[in-house]
């Protein structure tokens, strides 16, 4: 999945636990993206069955789209508690190196960062 679907889908996620319910304008704010861009985004978001919008605009993650925007989002939240508390990188820098990353990062590395960050959680 390309990284800015994958951007949308863990927006939506955290927009969706902030207020309650979700449209594409609050999409675009959150993300300072122009209307049009966040219309293509969820259109084809919908097609691809990640979301579903009803007649009101509201936005909702379909299972298929909870379960990648999650698996991001956790990508996310393990990255930058590696990056604060373990190699001690500011919190800003973690936060936007974590959103670069998150993306990219293999499974297996992935894995081997939330064991090593389990293993050490006391230390």
């Amino acid at each position: 999945m390309q990284e800015s679907r994958e951007m949308y889908l863990e927006t939506i996620l955290i927009l969706r636990k902030r207020r309650g319910m979700v449209r594409s304008i609050d999409i675009a704010r959150e993300l300072n993206f122009s209307k049009p861009s966040v219309s293509r985004a969820v259109g084809i978001l919908k097609d691809d069955d990640f979301i579903t919008v009803d007649d009101n605009g509201y936005i909702e993650l379909t299972d298929k789209g909870k379960k990648k925007a999650k698996d991001i989002y956790e990508k996310h939240n393990v990255l930058t508690t590696f990056f604060t508390d373990v190699i001690k990188i500011s919190p800003e820098i973690a936060e936007e190196d974590a959103c670069r990353i998150e993306h990219v990062i293999s499974d297996d590395t992935f894995d081997g960062l939330k064991r090593f960050l389990e293993d050490n959680k006391n230390d």
